[in-house]
């Protein structure tokens, strides 16, 4: 793409948008724009490109952090490089070629002298669906590499600082003559930093960081779901001697609930009912992640499988307004346990049936009737 448009823009989504989402909202333009439906329009050709370079980012964690974090910038030659720490992902030709022979043709990726970005963390967080319903703020405790208290960062004894290196003269990368060739690699003596400590600082042995434990506040918002990242800037790794930390990202997954089953924001429950309620109709109460209790009216006649929906009454929508619905699927149970009585009152019934009553049954065997010759 000459125009590097926002990926979140051209899916037409939020940047909060989760994958199922961003997943939906793919299928629908790349069908809007697919070559098939706009034969020899070269503007929708280009959008559907577009809208596929964009999905096929957004869909992967590890591109869609990078991307996040430094935008186009994250998959061009010299870009920021991958996420978190993790496998690096090759964009084309030009990246691996910098990736095996950076360290004699420039120092690899950007040629960046000085310590690095702190590395991304991840944290899997559980949450309840009425967690998910309401949101939450949650204290979690964390493992991670913070700045060192004695030295500030800096790696170097209180009192004393780092010193331009003398073998690179603060460049990172010494050079040698080879032939007609000039090899440039990376410093051995800084290692790239271009800058070396005499006299590191004892509790981080010139690192800049120690190992700690952290205690974080997790903002949950309202309406999240399954796979829901939430972002904390800066509460990653602490980079070396200085450098800016990276970020912690929750990752939620919601437990299985007793009663409901949920996609997206519609709430699905399956509710048996009895045989008697289902002929005459009447009402059942369903008790919501909400923690209100929702009235399901049930019209006389009813069969099992058929879906009431109830408007407004599901989960709401992540950083926008509205509820979705609930949905109840039902279950006409045959009774299985009769007192005398109850076994006298359906024979009752059972001597002024005319088949009239159950208009699908009288069908059905009047069709196996015809099938094997009256």
């Amino acid at each position: 793409m000459s125009t590097e448009v926002d990926y979140y823009e051209l899916l037409e989504v939020e940047r909060t948008a989760d994958e199922a989402t961003i997943k939906s909202s793919y299928r629908k333009l790349a069908m809007k724009y697919h070559p098939d439906r706009n034969a020899g329009c070269k503007d929708n050709e280009a959008k559907f490109k577009a809208v596929n370079e964009a999905y096929d980012c957004l869909k992967d964690p590890q591109k869609r952090a990078a991307y996040d974090r430094f935008g186009h910038a994250a998959f061009q030659q010299g870009g920021p490089g991958g996420f978190g720490g993790g496998p690096q992902d090759f964009g084309g030709f030009s990246d691996i070629f910098e990736s095996v022979f950076g360290e004699f043709m420039g120092g690899g990726r950007g040629g960046q002298r000085g310590p690095q970005r702190g590395a991304d963390l991840r944290y899997d967080m559980e949450i309840t669906l009425e967690d998910a319903f309401h949101g939450k703020s949650e204290d979690i405790t964390v493992d991670v590499a913070a700045v060192c208290d004695s030295c500030h960062g800096s790696g170097a004894k209180a009192g004393t600082s780092a010193k331009t290196c003398g073998t690179c003269a603060g460049h990172g990368k010494v050079r040698a003559q080879q032939g007609f060739f000039v090899v440039e690699r990376t410093c051995p003596s800084c290692h790239g930093a271009g800058e070396v400590i005499a006299d590191p600082c004892r509790q981080c042995r010139g690192e800049g960081r120690v190992e700690k434990t952290k205690t974080l506040t997790v903002n949950i918002p309202a309406g999240v779901d399954e796979g829901t990242r939430v972002r904390l800037t800066g509460e990653g790794e602490a980079g070396p001697r200085g450098a800016p930390a990276g970020d912690l990202y929750i990752f939620l997954h919601v437990k299985r609930h007793p009663i409901f089953q949920r996609e997206g924001t519609t709430l699905f429950a399956n509710a048996p009912i009895s045989f008697t309620t289902a002929a005459l109709g009447g009402s059942i109460t369903i008790p919501g992640p909400d923690g209100e209790k929702h009235e399901i009216k049930l019209p006389a006649g009813i069969q099992s499988g058929r879906e009431v929906r109830q408007r407004g009454a599901g989960m709401p929508v992540l950083q926008g307004k509205g509820r979705g619905d609930l949905v109840v699927r039902i279950s006409v149970e045959t009774p299985t346990k009769l007192t005398s009585k109850q076994r006298e009152l359906l024979e009752e019934f059972r001597c002024t049936e005319t088949g009239e009553e159950c208009p699908e049954a009288q069908g059905f065997f009047q069709k196996v009737k015809k099938a094997v010759g009256g």
